[in-house]
C-alpha cells in the first residue's frame, strides 16, 4: 500500500448503494487504507472540502445528483485521483467520464481484487509523478511551484522564508547549524543574511505554519546549535 509522507492514505467512497459502499469499505480497510464513506453528492462534497483526501471512488448516478457534475465542480481545485463506479459502460458514457476529469472507471459489478490493484497502481503512478513534493502531517511543500500549504490553505512566504523552510524540510530529522543555514541563505535577495535575520525569519515562518508558534511541531530549535525540521 502506498503511503503519503508516512501516513495512511485516505480514500473517500461516494456511493449510494449502502451494501456496495460497506463492502468496498471493508475490503479497502483490510488493505490498510483509511476510509471515509458518503451516500449522497452533498455528503461527499462536504467531506472533500473539510478532509484531506488522497483518492476518490465516485458513483456516477447518485440519489441527489450526478457524479459527473461533482467531478466537474471539484476537479479544478483538487489533485487526487478519481475513479468512477458506474453501471454505464457505453463509449459515450466513458468519454463523458474522462472529459469530466476522472482517472479511470469500473463498471458494476466489479471484482474487489481488480479495484484494489487499480487503486494501488494509480497511487504508485501518482507518487512517481509528484515525487518533488514533501508532506509532513498537515504541511505540504511543492518544490516545483515553490508553494507551501497547511492542509488546503496556501501559505504566503517571502523568498527568504521559503528558501529557509525548503532547506530544513529537505534535511528533515537532521540538525542544521546556524552557520550551515547562513551559508545557504547568503544573497537570496542580494542582501547579507546574519544570525539575527535568521532568527527573525524562523519566527515569521512559525507564525505562518505553526498552530502554536511558541510550541512548534515543525521547526524545532536545537539550543546553542541551530534548527531541525520534524522529530
Amino acid at each position: 500500500m502506498e503511503k503519503r509522507g508516512g501516513m495512511m492514505r485516505t480514500i473517500l467512497i461516494i456511493e449510494d448503494d449502502k451494501i456496495l459502499n460497506r463492502g468496498v469499505t471493508f475490503a479497502l480497510r483490510k488493505e490498510g487504507y483509511n476510509i471515509l464513506s458518503a451516500y449522497t453528492k452533498e455528503e461527499g462534497k462536504n467531506l472533500i472540502l473539510n478532509k484531506d483526501i488522497d483518492f476518490l471512488l465516485l458513483d456516477i448516478n447518485l440519489s441527489d445528483g450526478s457524479g459527473l457534475k461533482l467531478c466537474d465542480d471539484i476537479r479544478g481545485s483538487v489533485n487526487f485521483p478519481i475513479v468512477f463506479l458506474t453501471a454505464n459502460d457505453t463509449e459515450e458514457d466513458m468519454v463523458k467520464g474522462f472529459e469530466s476529469g476522472c482517472d479511470d472507471y469500473l463498471t458494476k459489478p466489479f471484482s474487489l481484487e481488480i479495484l484494489k490493484h487499480k487503486i494501488n497502481a494509480i497511487l504508485r503512478r501518482q507518487s512517481a509523478e509528484t515525487k518533488d513534493t514533501f508532506q509532513y502531517e498537515d504541511l505540504k511543500v511543492d518544490f516545483n511551484r515553490k508553494s507551501v500549504f497547511e492542509r488546503k490553505n496556501e501559505i504566503n512566504l517571502t523568498s527568504t522564508e521559503y528558501k529557509l523552510l525548503e532547506l530544513l524540510v529537505r534535511n528533515k530529522g537532521k540538525v542544521m547549524t546556524k552557520e550551515m543555514l547562513l551559508e545557504k541563505l547568503w544573497d537570496v535577495n542580494g542582501n547579507f543574511v546574519d544570525e539575527n535575520t535568521l532568527s527573525v525569519n524562523v519566527r515569521r515562518i512559525r507564525k505562518k505554519i505553526e498552530k502554536d508558534s511558541k510550541n512548534p511541531r515543525y521547526i524545532i530549535t536545537v539550543f546553542g546549535i541551530g534548527y531541525m525540521f520534524g522529530e
